[in-house]
């Protein structure tokens, strides 16, 4: 491809601004700002957000944008850093199924952040938020899938797409847009290793890349340049992070007749998506034939290759490691029927029973399903119970996955459980229907106080 991907881009996302709304997408932008809400609260009251809102209580600054952390107001860089962190600790946020990307981590977390500081209404920030999407989801395409075996696609192109929307909040125009997306793609940053063992950095990932997005695009809002073949320069930052200097004719199709933001997925569980198509393969297996956990000799699962390197993990230990982890999502699900905040609390992490039927699950990698990733996330599944019956079953896709959405009933129903126990029922109720089809930003006309907790080791 010899025509540049960044001023295509900018020029894009620049017309975000004032632009129709494509027939459905705005109900699309608000189903990912409320989701984005249901996946923040519940990481507002655990580490390593809860650590830093008082590590960075002295750089508050001035200003109008809200920590849903602590519940204060101050500057749009400090509630993006800790709104970010928050929003991907319970691992509930959305995904761009086609290119790896959490876009909403990251994205809403600077835009909310922005146009709180800016006192712009709702449209605004849907707009903002719709852009930052669109180009985020496009510039992870041109890099997949081999940016993601060493990269953190959510932390790297995030940052590019938080710049993207609070630009667009900024009304930059498209020159100045690119300058924000080339600012912010030598900003980038967040390591694959960060989160393949212990420790809390990969919340850490879309709360910097929000932080970093909105710095970037304030710098070219102030005028400040960038270089015009970031993305696909010899020494860019698709050459850096990926085989190729970009696929940018597979990224640039259908640029504004398809839109990232309405083909989303959204999580029904509440662990790593890599997991998703084996624990719906397995719920499938157990509707056509009824059995128990104490029925089960052994399962097996095949999947791409995410599937095989992250999420094999016969022990663990704390929370994210069990978020990660097959064995343990596999033995919470067919225990206890689901996998959400309450199945990796310190008592089920130490149960004895799930510990113990750990062991029968194990994973591989399923060779045919590795070129089919990300476009694709299956998984073959191979169940055989203690009497000699073996079953076998290939899951094509995700609940949540644009094949098989969550309805609006059932992102509803997603918000409630994760927001009624921090604002109680009227609260999330009030908030739901702000969202769903106010005018107003949500902390203005619903004022967000979730107080802080005890920092505590997840």
């Amino acid at each position: 491809m010899t025509t540049a991907p960044l001023p295509i881009l900018a020029a894009h996302a620049a017309g975000w601004r004032h632009a129709a709304w494509p027939e459905g997408l705005e109900h699309h932008a608000r189903r990912a700002l409320l989701d984005w809400f249901a996946a923040t609260l519940p990481g507002t009251r655990q580490p390593p957000a809860t650590l830093l809102a008082a590590a960075l209580a002295d750089e508050r600054g001035e200003g109008t944008a809200i920590c849903y952390v602590d519940g204060q107001r101050g500057s749009a860089r400090h509630a993006a850093l800790l709104n970010g962190i928050a929003s991907h600790t319970v691992e509930f946020d959305d995904i761009h199924r086609d290119s790896g990307l959490h876009p909403g981590s990251p994205t809403v977390a600077a835009a909310l952040a922005v146009a709180q500081a800016r006192g712009t209404g709702m449209d605004a920030l849907l707009r903002a938020m719709a852009a930052g999407y669109e180009v985020g989801g496009r510039i992870a395409l041109a890099v997949q899938p081999s940016h993601y075996r060493m990269w953190h696609t959510t932390a790297t192109v995030g940052t590019i797409a938080a710049a993207v929307a609070a630009a667009v909040l900024l009304d930059c125009d498209a020159d100045q847009v690119g300058h924000a997306v080339a600012l912010a793609a030598t900003m980038s940053g967040g390591l694959q290793q960060a989160f393949r063992g212990s420790g809390m950095s990969k919340p850490m990932h879309p709360g910097h890349a929000a932080e970093a997005g909105v710095l970037a695009a304030r710098a070219a809002a102030a005028g400040v340049t960038g270089a015009p073949d970031v993305l696909d320069g010899p020494a860019g930052f698709a050459a850096a992070t990926s085989d190729s200097t970009g696929r940018w004719d597979l990224a640039l199709a259908d640029l504004g007749t398809r839109f990232v933001i309405g083909e989303m997925t959204f999580k029904n569980h509440g662990c790593c998506g890599h997991i998703f198509p084996a624990l719906d393969g397995l719920l499938a297996l157990r509707a056509r034939h009824p059995f128990q956990p104490e029925d089960v000799s052994r399962i097996h699962v095949a999947g791409y290759r995410a599937t095989a390197e992250m999420c094999d993990r016969p022990s663990v230990r704390t929370e994210q490691e069990a978020r990660f982890s097959m064995q343990f999502c596999v033995a919470a699900l067919l225990h206890h029927g689901a996998v959400r905040l309450n199945a990796f609390t310190p008592e089920r992490l130490r149960d004895p029973v799930l510990q113990a039927f750990m062991p029968k699950v194990s994973v591989s990698l399923a060779p045919e399903l590795v070129d089919a990733y990300p476009r694709r996330r299956a998984a073959r599944l191979l169940l055989e119970l203690r009497s000699g019956q073996v079953f076998e079953h290939e899951q094509p896709n995700r609940k949540g996955d644009p094949e098989d959405p969550l309805t609006d009933e059932e992102l509803d129903a997603k918000f409630g459980e994760l927001v009624e126990p921090l604002l109680g029922k009227p609260g999330a109720v009030k908030l739901r229907e702000l969202i769903r089809r106010g005018g107003e930003l949500p902390g203005s006309v619903v004022p967000i106080s979730v107080p802080i907790a005890q920092p505590h080791e997840a």
